[in-house]
């Protein structure tokens, strides 16, 4: 069976940056920034994706279009041997990603219902707190949402490469684009909104110590959809005469301009309205809304973000189903459909314990976490790294012959930075992977 393609440059732009855009940078990035005191780990972030980010990121696409298969077969015709096992991983952990983050997907798509029952006079008259922890907690509500943004993503992803996956993206990041200017637009016009942009772009270099280049470096890595297979699987379906260097800077930026305008978004709201810039993950679900609630029209805005968020989400859930669906595809000869059900319905399935985890399943300790904190804490302290290393090992060492003709498109396209490139590969990523994971394991 012919290999599918993407049917433009631009399409696969849209589709890796929707798989590198995801609730990491409109979730995670602004209260990190938040919490790690603004400006100087905005440059630290930077400096991070500019260096080991978008090494790591050409790697990844290069092994994928030179093998033109799945993570395992990729890494098995790249490296060989045990390097098979880091496709394996490949398979597994966003599989593992998955079923957790669609929980998280559905929250937002519940909070764009309560936006518009707001809207219509229909809140819940709770507080925020109160309304967030008796979504998360109920044992069937969550569940319903869950299952819708799983069958969102399993609809895009049977149409295919280019009919469901780029026809979605090229649909989806353009729209998440303008909702985001439009909310950074209306943040900036808020009393004091300045203090918030201050925050944000002047650094403090007095706060640097090694928590803040870890967390700038872990964000940098684990924002760009690497480590995880899905830039290998998407690279498989790029043509041969495309610059992946290029690609790869595009996406890259759109990534990062997405997490820069949401700090934008955030951060000018939280000090119009003193609220607490550090306030950890309940900035969205908690801060934000009480900020929505504060505001004119805020009922319009709340619902327009939770919009974009939801798209952010469903752009990488669509990469992240892609996976294992690519590696039945090819390993087992499944057809996409199949393939496609059988992993939606699988990963659904491991989301219930997640959900049920932030509720009647909360007691249900594993090393002093629920099931939903298990999953996130093995993916992001140990598959996601060893992932990453893995693919800049066998990039810059056992298949670079390969790999480093492949950056270059056999010579037709000089890079000039290519020693440079592979020392990073070689050295500098997996040292510097290396320490997120020890900073990870200590805090923890």
């Amino acid at each position: 069976m012919q290999r599918e393609h993407w049917g433009s440059r631009f399409g696969f732009i849209m589709a890796a940056a929707g798989s590198a855009v995801g609730l990491g940078n409109i979730w995670k990035f602004p209260y990190l920034a938040g919490s790690e005191g603004g400006g100087a780990f905005l440059i630290i972030y930077l400096a991070m994706v500019a260096t080991i980010g978008l090494s790591a990121m050409i790697a990844e696409i290069a092994i994928g279009r030179y093998a033109q298969l799945d993570p395992i077969g990729a890494f098995k015709k790249t490296g060989g041997g045990p390097w098979v096992i880091f496709g394996i991983l490949a398979i597994l952990t966003p599989f593992l990603i998955l079923s957790f983050y669609s929980v998280v997907g559905g929250w937002t798509i519940a909070y764009i219902v309560k936006s518009f029952a707001l809207m219509f006079g229909g809140g819940s008259g709770v507080g925020h707190e109160d309304q967030f922890n008796q979504l998360v907690s109920s044992p069937v509500e969550p569940i319903i949402y869950h299952a819708l943004f799983m069958g969102l993503s399993m609809v895009i992803v049977l149409k295919g490469v280019t009919d469901g996956i780029e026809k979605a993206s090229k649909i989806l990041m353009p729209l998440l684009f303008v909702l985001l200017l439009v909310l950074v637009v209306r943040s900036l016009t808020l009393p004091n909104a300045m203090a918030g942009v201050k925050f944000l772009l002047e650094p403090d270099f007095s706060k640097v110590n090694s928590n803040m280049i870890s967390a700038a470096l872990g964000q940098a890595f684990f924002s760009l959809s690497l480590g995880m297979g899905a830039l290998i699987t998407y690279g498989s379906y790029v043509a041969k005469d495309s610059n992946i260097r290029t690609s790869a800077g595009w996406i890259l930026s759109l990534d990062t301009v997405v997490a820069v305008l949401a700090g934008l978004m955030i951060m000018p709201a939280v000090f119009s309205f003193g609220m607490d810039p550090g306030a950890g993950p309940g900035l969205t679900f908690i801060t934000l809304p009480a900020i929505f609630e504060s505001m004119p029209a805020g009922a319009l805005f709340q619902a327009l973000f939770f919009i974009m968020l939801t798209i952010a989400a469903v752009t990488s859930s669509i990469s992240l189903l892609n996976i294992p669906v690519a590696w039945l595809c090819d390993e087992k000869g499944m057809s996409r459909s199949a393939a496609t059900i059988l992993v939606s319905v699988v990963t659904f399935a491991l989301g219930v314990p997640s959900s049920l985890a932030m509720g009647v399943w909360g007691d249900v300790q594993f090393f002093g976490m629920n099931f939903f904190e298990l999953l996130s804490y093995l993916t992001d302290t140990y598959a996601l790294p060893l992932g990453g290393i893995g693919s800049c090992l066998v990039a810059g060492w056992i298949g670079y012959g390969k790999i480093g003709r492949e950056v270059t498109n056999d010579g037709a396209l000089p890079f000039a930075l290519l020693p440079v490139w592979k020392w990073i590969c070689r050295i500098v990523a997996p040292i510097a992977i290396l320490w997120i994971v020890a900073t990870m394991t200590n805090l923890a």
